[in-house]
């Protein structure tokens, strides 16, 4: 009964030994990490002390992306494509001919116009030509007229003056007559009592008849001058209606100046329908707006085009800007003219400088097609971005930067 047990007695279970060992172990580690985690705390304190100070003065952003021109080429007039003479990616020059039109009917139009041209030339040509012959005709006229109306007025003055003439022929013809009349009538009572001579009455009877003729050429006469005064009024009349009409010769004159003015307008008019012609068949030739790489070319062989659908579009590669997004907590210290640090996830190895150019005038969500409006419903505040234009500083040219590229932006605000 007093034997020990042999499990009591054996070193391999002593509980004094045993016990102690099992309690102590973990301490190593606990010691350990009490050591560690302030080390890490320290190097976590170090480094975002040197990240602030690196990034103190430093604004950046990932939503930038590279923009630049994009020139989209439709025809001025519709028609039907005949040929295509550029690929998509292709490299184009500007005026560089990119699509011809069907131009058979243009050039006929063309044609046409040409034709009213030489019309209407031909028109301001003979309209020229009357004004200048009236001009002359209506001077030379109006001397005419006004010389006709004095040899007219003349030739009332010396009628006037033949038929006084005549009237005093016909008054002496009439005493004449008068006087043989009388003597011959006393020769015959003298004869009758046979105190003259048959003789004497003969040359008395031969007087009364002479003198009696020469009353009826006066009066015959006098009435050929009553005549000639009445043609030569008459020749008045006419010489002053030949006047009145000669008077209207600056009136032809400003007409035919109409007719010239009026030939000339057709004529510009003319050319004016020419120029359209010249240019509606020019407008057959679609040429590049500008230098670049042809892009999104919808165009083929055939199709009916117009100006209200683009056929193509040509991407300058010589003038590319970055814009970037930075949140409106960001802004407030940029300034136009401070230094910028690009990097493009195209070209990551390569960092491009820059500078800004300008800050938006509004937030991006201004120009939305539904822009925000915050007075209406329930209000939750969100960071707006605005959009800032950064300028390479000329390096960048000579890169294969496309509009679209993503870019990582880094704004330096300690520069003014």
């Amino acid at each position: 009964m007093s034997t020990a047990s042999p499990s009591m007695d054996s070193p391999n279970h002593d509980t004094s030994k045993t016990t102690p060992s099992l309690v102590k172990e973990p301490a190593a580690p606990r010691s350990r990490a009490k050591k560690v985690l302030p080390a890490l705390l320290g190097l976590a304190l170090v480094g975002g002390g040197a990240r602030w100070l690196v990034s103190r003065g430093h604004e950046s952003t990932d939503d930038a992306q590279v923009e630049g021109r994009i020139a989209n080429v439709s025809p001025r007039i519709s028609g039907q494509v005949a040929k295509v003479l550029v690929n998509d990616n292709q490299r184009v020059k500007a005026g560089e001919v990119l699509v011809e039109l069907d131009a058979t009917d243009l050039e006929a139009k063309l044609e046409v116009a040409r034709a009213d041209v030489q019309s209407a030339e031909a028109q301001a040509s003979n309209a020229q030509a009357q004004l200048s012959l009236t001009e002359v005709n209506a001077g030379a006229t109006l001397r005419q007229a006004r010389g006709g109306v004095v040899q007219a007025s003349s030739g009332i003055s010396s009628s006037k003056a033949a038929l006084n003439q005549a009237q005093a022929d016909v008054v002496a013809a009439e005493a004449r007559f008068k006087l043989a009349d009388a003597d011959l009538s006393r020769v015959k009572t003298l004869k009758a009592e046979g105190a003259v001579t048959q003789a004497d009455l003969d040359a008395r009877e031969s007087a009364y008849d002479q003198s009696k003729a020469a009353l009826d050429v006066a009066r015959a006469k006098l009435a050929s001058t009553e005549a000639g005064v009445q043609g030569s009024s008459g020749g008045l009349e006419t010489a002053q209606g030949r006047l009145a009409a000669a008077e209207t010769g600056p009136v032809q004159v400003t007409a035919a100046q109409a007719a010239v003015k009026l030939a000339d307008a057709k004529l510009k008019q003319a050319q004016a329908a020419l120029h359209l012609a010249e240019l509606a068949v020019s407008y057959t030739k679609v040429r590049a707006p500008v230098d670049g790489v042809v892009s999104r070319r919808t165009v083929e062989l055939g199709q009916m085009v117009g100006p209200e659908r683009p056929l193509m579009a040509v991407v300058p590669q010589d003038d590319v800007w970055v814009v970037a997004n930075f949140k409106e907590d960001q802004v407030g210290e940029m300034k136009e003219g401070q230094p910028v640090d690009v990097t493009v996830d195209a070209f990551s190895g390569h960092s491009f400088k820059g500078h800004v150019d300008s800050l938006a005038g509004a937030s991006g969500a201004r120009f939305a097609l539904l822009p925000p409006d915050n007075a209406s419903g329930n209000f939750v505040k969100v960071v707006q971005r605005i959009p800032v234009l950064i300028r390479f500083d000329g390096d960048a040219q000579g890169l294969a930067l496309k509009p679209g590229m993503s870019a990582i932006v880094t704004v330096d605000t300690r520069s003014n």
